[in-house]
């Protein structure tokens, strides 16, 4: 384990309706080595069941576990948490650490996690948001999206959706709820919890959801609006296909304006762009009002050098959002939906 401190640590959410087995995989987490160099923040030492694993108490809300990551008990608000876990970093009160997680709770709407990250002016200096992972009971996963707007918004926002309990539920029922969530979330690794090769911490760090993201754009994106509509729900996926090098500026505002616009309602965006002038890819990826910093990719993942785009959406029209694209870059009929 390295002491460095990285300029950006990164804010990973595990998130997950209840009963989902979130606090299950979160156990796996706590007591895996990989994540020696991670602190996880909590609600409650006692809903996790620490008691097998703790092996030194640093302060009431801090316990240091055999894994060698810390464990953080959630005081007041997660801004908070994170800026005394940052100050105690920085002071050498508890052991570096690279990466942060934090799990939230089964009802909570993951958006107020991530937009404290860009909302607090402390933690702008020293965090970033990292990867977003959503558990999804294979059980009973369909009738919670059916009845439940919460669930679906973590699971729209997931860089990584992990099925669990997959073992109590056919095969039938299994491939239909990851039909239903690619269909809402088509950018979303979708990984299962008894996978052997599932490498927790390429995973959290959203490794594994970037690669399967790039290789997924092998295929062409066409036409598609897919919807998942329970009670006070009208969410959604749309994919766009820009058939000619796009102006990084234009595009640029018109992102801008979007987001300042509807911000609350672009659950995701992501994409791959070819831009004017420029042999290679740019990627983007952004959760509603935060936008990550454009990443300059050394090479195109296969051999369609069109623009890719998939937003999740809730409650926005595909056809005015295609037409305003068009109409801020100039394309006439070049982006299809």
């Amino acid at each position: 384990m390295s002491d460095a401190v990285p300029d950006f640590t990164p804010v990973s959410l595990l998130t997950g309706f209840l009963g989902s087995g979130k606090t299950t995989l979160l156990q796996r987490v706590l007591a895996d080595p990989a994540f020696a160099d991670t602190a996880v923040v909590i609600n409650e030492f006692g809903e996790i069941g620490l008691d097998h694993l703790l092996v030194e108490s640093v302060t009431d809300d801090v316990v240091v576990l055999p894994s060698g990551c810390l464990c953080c008990a959630l005081q007041g608000e997660l801004a908070t948490t994170l800026r005394d876990l940052q100050s105690r970093r920085t002071r050498g009160r508890v052991q570096p650490f690279r990466r942060v997680i934090v799990e939230s709770t089964g009802l909570a709407d993951p958006y107020p996690v991530v937009s404290t990250l860009k909302a607090d002016p402390v933690l702008r200096h020293h965090f970033r948001l990292g990867a977003v992972v959503t558990t999804v009971d294979a059980v009973n996963g369909a009738e919670t999206l059916d009845r439940h707007v919460e669930s679906i918004r973590q699971a729209a926002i997931a860089d990584t959706l992990i099925l669990t309990k997959t073992d109590l539920a056919d095969a039938a029922r299994v491939d239909g709820l990851s039909a239903r969530l690619r269909a809402l979330n088509p950018t979303a690794a979708i990984r299962r919890a008894s996978d052997e090769d599932l490498a927790l911490d390429r995973t959290i760090d959203g490794i594994d959801s970037a690669n399967g993201w790039f290789k997924a754009t092998a295929e062409p994106v066409e036409a598609s609006a897919s919807e998942v509509r329970p009670h006070r729900s009208d969410i959604r996926s749309i994919s766009l296909t820009i058939d000619t090098p796009v102006d990084w500026t234009a595009f640029g505002i018109w992102l801008s304006m979007l987001i300042n616009r509807h911000g609350s309602r672009v659950l995701r965006v992501k994409g791959i762009l070819s831009l004017i002038d420029e042999p290679n890819p740019v990627a983007i990826h952004g959760v509603q009002h935060l936008v990550h910093p454009p990443r300059h990719m050394r090479g195109w993942p296969d051999a369609d050098h069109r623009s890719r785009l998939v937003f999740i959406v809730d409650g926005i029209d595909p056809q005015l959002l295609r037409r305003s694209l068009m109409a801020s870059l100039s394309l006439g009929a070049g982006v299809r939906a």
